[in-house]
């Protein structure tokens, strides 16, 4: 059998047009993909990359480091720690996506019927910090799939879709 190693310069080009494995095969990349290759073979992700936008504040991210981490004061210090800031790059992608306001989509919730053609309710969360859209997705979960059902003198709560099922569908968007 032939083995044959990555080499150390992806993407790999071919008449201008990039491919990457896929299985046995090789593929063609879109642009999106080409991107992301091309930060891989630079040892970088766009998380990692300086941010368009350098005038950020930080209050949403402040308070839940308070909570979670006693931090009372999130500083430029508490900053370069969590790798999200530098004196060199300024504040970074990830930075980016944390603070209060920000440039990036966000999370966008549909409601259906009885079909995908009947949409009931429509929310859109977005250009604010990734845990306010994280915590706002949350509550409107807990709205439309939690209820409670009472039964004589019993009362019972009822999960449409299990919370930690949603939760981390979520997260990992």
């Amino acid at each position: 059998s032939l083995n044959v190693q990555g080499g150390s310069h992806q993407p790999y080009m071919y008449k201008a047009k990039a491919y990457k494995r896929n299985d046995t095969s090789t593929i063609e990349v879109d642009d999106i993909e080409l991107t992301r290759l091309v930060l891989e073979g630079k040892h970088l992700s766009y998380e990692e990359l300086r941010s368009e936008q350098q005038n950020l504040s930080f209050s949403v991210l402040e308070q839940e480091m308070k909570e979670q981490r006693g931090i009372e004061n999130l500083g430029k210090d508490v900053l370069k720690t969590l790798d999200l800031y530098t004196d060199k790059e300024g504040y970074n992608n990830a930075a980016a996506i944390l603070a209060d306001q920000n440039k990036f989509p966000g999370i966008d919730i549909a409601r259906f019927g009885d079909t995908i053609s009947v949409i009931k309710k429509r929310v859109i969360f977005d250009q604010m910090s990734i845990l306010s859209d994280y915590s706002k997705t949350i509550d409107l979960y807990r709205d439309y799939y939690k209820y409670e059902i009472v039964d004589g003198a019993k009362r019972k709560s009822v999960e449409m879709i299990p919370e930690p099922a949603f939760r981390e569908a979520i997260a990992n968007v």
